[in-house]
């Protein structure tokens, strides 16, 4: 089983959408190491040998991009430098809300969570 970057691609995907598995990595991005490691976009991930997967891998280091860790330690950072300063986007992410503008009066259910019903009171009969 071929593993790059850390992580297990599908044996049975062609290996342009079995490099998507990696974060940081998208379909543009997966052609254009294909391209540079020469290797067809057709061809399955169980059909690659150590060397064509040893070359996908230094290509993926040729394009200086960060990909898994070090990606996923970087957008952690940026996401606490702006709960550190404390601006508008720091804060939602703080209060477990919507960063992009949506709206939460209603939807917004994936960043809020499940729906927290809270007890009314009974309206006084006159």
């Amino acid at each position: 089983m071929p593993r790059i970057s850390g992580i297990d691609l599908p044996l049975d995907k062609r290996i342009e959408f079995g490099l998507t598995y990696i974060k940081g990595i998208g379909l543009t991005t997966s052609r254009k190491v294909l391209k540079k490691a020469n290797i067809s976009f057709d061809k399955r991930v169980k059909d690659l040998t150590e060397d064509e997967t040893r070359a996908i891998s230094e290509s993926i280091a040729k394009f200086e991009i960060p990909v898994e860790g070090d990606l996923r330690r970087i957008v952690s950072l940026n996401i606490k430098r702006l709960t550190d300063i404390k601006c508008y986007r720091g804060i939602r992410h703080l209060r477990g809300l919507p960063v992009r503008g949506q709206r939460t009066k209603t939807n917004a259910r994936t960043r809020k969570g499940p729906c927290k019903t809270i007890a009314g009171k009974k309206k006084e009969k006159k």
